[in-house]
Formats: structure tokens, sequence, C-alpha cells
């Protein structure tokens, strides 16, 4: 006589012990992944601090690997020349033109606000321009509200001072020594997903500094452009705009607004062909850097399409704040590197590729 197998073992009596184990194991595992996303977003801010100081040293990695090529020097000798170049050309930039950077930046302060006095006496010579400014100036700000935006900017600012002072100085020990952390974080991770975790950091390293190279070259052809085009404009303090607009340069779109408004008021305040001239000298100057200057830039090294650039912005500024804002596209830069390699790994494993 036969013995039937017990009911456990048969299809559709409830799941075998390794199911339960292994179920028991991926509820841990969503849990794990949830307590860590819940503890990421909590330290959002001193996370975003240590991407921007990775951020400072790649920069200063990559251009010590430079200097290694070309000078054949060693290591030590590259990375401390990578770190002390930059700051002796700003020493001598500063040393020679710092007198009259600071004075063209005192006469924009003291001309500014006559400027926007004169775009207002413009603005009301006609009725519909009295009536907008009737209107506006009753939403203008009570003494005690400006005091209170003067306060919260001189905290910022503060506080921008110490996280530039913190970056620059983690920039410093992950450039000196990139591979004591980064294959420090390897090394903890499993054996099997070594090799993985190396591949996908090796591919976020080169989007990253593709994205840096086409970056650079747009930002100085904005501030060598800014400068030129409002000098033969006749516009004061050029000088002094052309680099601040190369700098605002580095968050794109958004740093655009902040350097026009205020030049374009500047502008006007000069006279209307002036203002006419200088929009005319902004507008060019951008549609060259965007039509013709990072086109041929996107194809050596690369950049993010503009709809998924604006978007990003608009997500970081909600989500993570100003400093969101100015790693905003370099985070981004990161996701698309990350969701380009799992890709490929899926159709390297997905059996429709014949591999």
């Amino acid at each position: 006589m036969t013995t039937s197998p017990e009911p456990h073992h048969l299809p559709g009596h409830g799941p075998a012990p390794d199911d339960s184990g292994r179920w028991f194991r991926r509820t841990l595992a969503v849990m794990a992944g949830i307590g860590l996303a819940l503890a990421i977003w909590q330290l959002q801010q001193l996370v975003l601090v240590l991407f921007a100081s990775a951020l400072v040293g790649l920069m200063l990695s990559d251009f010590a690997a430079f200097l290694q090529r070309r000078l054949r020097l060693p290591f030590a000798l590259a990375i401390a020349a990578a770190v002390l170049i930059p700051l002796s050309v700003l020493a001598v930039i500063f040393g020679l033109f710092g007198t009259m950077m600071v004075e063209q930046f005192i006469i924009l302060s003291q001309q500014l606000p006559e400027a926007m006095a004169r775009v207002e006496a413009w603005v009301r010579a006609t009725p519909i321009g009295n009536d907008l400014i009737s209107q506006l100036s009753t939403y203008a700000p009570k003494m005690e509200q400006v005091v209170g935006i003067v306060q919260a900017t001189l905290a910022n600012i503060g506080s921008a001072i110490t996280g530039f002072a913190v970056v620059l100085v983690a920039a410093l020990y992950l450039a000196a020594q990139p591979r004591l952390y980064v294959e420090g974080l390897i090394d903890m991770l499993p054996s099997g997903a070594r090799g993985r975790a190396s591949e996908t950091v090796a591919a976020v390293r080169e989007a990253l500094t593709a994205w840096l190279k086409g970056q650079a070259i747009g930002m100085a052809f904005v501030a060598v452009g800014t400068s030129l085009g409002l000098w033969l404009v006749g516009l004061p303090s050029p000088l002094a705009i052309g680099l601040v607009a190369g700098l605002c340069e580095f968050v794109p779109y958004l740093g655009v607004i902040l350097v026009a408004a205020p030049t374009i008021i500047l502008g006007f305040g000069q006279s209307a062909e002036t203002g006419i001239f200088t929009i005319v000298a902004l507008v060019v100057v951008q549609q060259l850097q965007g039509n013709v200057v990072m086109p041929i830039a996107q194809k050596t090294f690369g950049d993010l399409p503009p709809v998924l650039t604006i978007f990003s912005l608009i997500a970081a500024g909600t989500l993570l704040g100003p400093l969101g804002v100015v790693l905003a596209v370099p985070l981004t830069v990161v996701l698309m590197a990350l969701l380009k390699v799992r890709l490929t790994r899926l159709g390297r494993s997905s059996p429709l590729t014949g591999s």
C-alpha cells in the first residue's frame, strides 16, 4: 500500500518553508530600504554637502590627472599643483584687477537705485504705466518685513560661507585620496556586488566629468561674451557683470534671470536706447551659447535635454531648497548615469537581446 505525500508538499496547500523565509527576507529588505530613504530625507542637507564635496573633489582630481599626464608629475605633486594653481591664478587676478572690480561693483550698487528711479519715472510717463506702478506700490513690503528679509539673507550668507569652507576642505581630502574613500565604500559591499558597484562608480564619474567640461565651456563663453557685449553697449561695470553672469551660468536658466534683471534695469537707467541694446547684447550671448557653443560641446561631452534640466531645477527647488537648485543639474546627471547602467544590465541579461 502506497502512502500519499504530505499535504504541505502538494501544490496549492500553502507555501513551503523556503518560501516563507524568502518572503521574510524580502520584507526585511523593503523595511530597511524605507528606513534608509527616511534617514536620507532627514539628512538631506548633509547629503547635499557630501555630494558638493565629491563634485569639487572630482574637479580637483581630474585637473591633477591632467597635470600628471601632461607634465609627468608624481601624483602627490600633481594634486598639490591642482590645488595651488587655481589659488595662485585667483590671487593674481584679484591682485591685478581686484581694486577695479571692487570699484565696478561699488559703482553698480550706487547706480542701480538711481537707474530704478529713472525706469519708474519712464514707466509713469504713460497712463497704463502710472496705473501699474500705483497698483504695485500697494504690495510694497513694510519696513519690518524688509528688516526680516535682510536678517534672513545675512544668516543664509553666513551659512553659505560655512558650508563652502566645509565643502572645500572635504573636497581636498577626497581629491588627495579618492581610492581610499571610494574603494573603502565598495569593500563594505558583498563580494558579488563589488564588480557592479565599481562599474557604476566609473559610469557616474565619466558622466559628471563630461558634464563639467561642457559646463565650463559654456560658463567661460558667457563670462567673456557678456563682458564684451556690455562694454560695446557702454554699460558701466561690464567686467563685474560678466564675471557674475559666467558664475551664475552654473545653474542653467535661473542664473540668466538673476543677472539679466538688474542689468536691464541699469541699461534703461542710462537711456531707453542703452536699455534696448543691453537686452539685445544679453539675448545674442545667450542665443550663441545655447545654439552654437553648447551644441558643439554636447557633441564631444554630452549634455542633458533642456526640458529635463528645467524640471530638475523646479523639483530640486521645491524639495531640497537653494542648495538643491545649485546641485540640481549634476544630481540629474548622476541619476541619468545610474539609469543607463541599470538599463544596460537589464539589456545584457534579457533573453531578447540574444546574449
